[in-house]
């Protein structure tokens, strides 16, 4: 089957997302993408710009059979520009995020604009696939929620439409190696997560600086990625944490960011937001312990290995529990007992979301909505009579 997959913004998850499925997958893609370069007049122009772009490449080539496309995509405003047979692909919108419970530092910095460009691709779309169903309920709750509050012709109605036609596919990750045999030394603890508020680094460097108090020896990794203001928080614990630091900062290579990885024992979250977690499944592949907060879409990801003392891998959030786990987890990785005996339990779990299986999978949904999918009839215009 031929795939025309439409990314605004091809750069990060997305583009590794795309990337991933693509070369795994068994259908034939034409991919048009944008730079990952300011997502506001993305989600703007890329319409207008994927359309113009189409008129002129999908001549000589094999014509889509069906239409992927992203939540930066403003998929209603696209189709209306698209060439004629564009608009009568089957259409997947799939979500990463969403621009109505992503979050903002201040609430006078959400554009309502974007979440209704949000709401009018799903609408538009044949399916919304969702990549956890967290994020597909967390974003229709709040979508409720919003639309009560708009001053008439509230769409509620637009709810039930997108969750009927809604599915969780998550994505994949590539094949990593486990830790071969573990290094000598004290409990090494790392941080993979982008260095921004929604993360919540406060929390994280708050427990480990009640760790260092209670002179429990560890190494301390802090990777992600960084923009151009990253919280002051991380200036100050590069400084206090000096001696136990391993790797600090974004790691410029695939190859880095693995043995980052690989060589740490316990993967830490301290997040406010999560959709997904893909460093944490990307972590469980390499070995890494996950310890993680009880909520977002942390429980789900980590339900068939939790199961069923799912206490060993989830703390309650706060920077005091953080180090009461920590220091336990210190205490079994001198006695060579992190996982109680079982050191492939997390590789097993993130075995289901290895691209070879979930390319498969995707692929397999994509023949299924072009099978089920009515195909649109062609717009044809009728000449009139002339009056008599």
């Amino acid at each position: 089957m031929n795939v025309l997959a439409l990314e605004p913004y091809y750069g990060g998850s997305h583009r590794a997302f795309l990337d991933g499925w693509r070369a795994h997958s068994r259908h034939a893609w034409m991919l048009l993408t944008l730079p990952p370069h300011k997502w506001k007049w993305r989600m703007r122009h890329a319409p207008i710009t994927f359309a113009e772009q189409l008129e002129s490449t999908t001549t000589g080539t094999p014509p889509p059979e069906i239409l992927l496309c992203t939540d930066m995509l403003n998929l209603a405003e696209f189709l209306g520009l698209a060439p004629e047979p564009i608009r009568r692909l089957p259409r997947v919108a799939y979500f990463h995020e969403n621009q109505l419970t992503y979050p903002a530092r201040h609430a006078d910095e959400r554009d309502a604009h974007f979440a209704l460009t949000n709401l009018t691709t799903a609408l538009a779309a044949t399916a919304v696939w969702f990549n956890s169903a967290f994020h597909r309920d967390n974003f229709l709750a709040a979508l409720a929620a919003w639309l009560r509050h708009m001053p008439d012709y509230q769409p509620l109605a637009a709810v039930e439409r997108i969750l009927a036609k809604a599915c969780v596919q998550p994505p994949g990750i590539d094949a990593l190696p486990p830790h071969s045999v573990r290094l000598s030394g004290p409990l090494h603890v790392l941080w993979a997560a982008r260095w921004e508020h929604d993360k919540d680094p406060e929390t994280f460097f708050e427990a480990m600086k009640l760790l260092k108090a209670r002179g429990v020896p560890f190494r301390l990794s802090v990777i992600g990625a960084q923009f151009r203001e990253a919280p002051p928080i991380f200036a100050a614990a590069a400084e206090l944490f000096r001696a136990e630091i391993d790797r600090w900062g974004y790691q410029p290579t695939r190859t880095d960011y693995v043995a980052a990885l690989q060589t740490a024992d316990v993967l830490v979250s301290t997040a406010a937001h999560e959709f997904f977690g893909l460093s944490v499944v990307e972590a469980l592949a390499a070995g890494c312990f996950p310890l993680l907060p009880r909520r977002l879409a942390y429980p789900e990801l980590l339900a068939e290995l939790a199961a069923p003392d799912s206490a060993d891998f989830f703390y309650d959030g706060g920077a005091t529990e953080l180090a009461n786990r920590l220091e336990e987890l210190a205490t079994r990785t001198e006695r060579r007992d992190l996982w109680r005996g079982d050191p492939q339990r997390g590789q097993r779990l993130a075995a289901r979301f290895a691209w070879l299986r979930r390319a498969a999978e995707m692929d397999a949904a994509l023949d299924t909505l072009r099978l089920t999918t009515p195909t649109e009839p062609s717009v044809t215009t009728h000449k009139q009579s002339p009056s008599t």
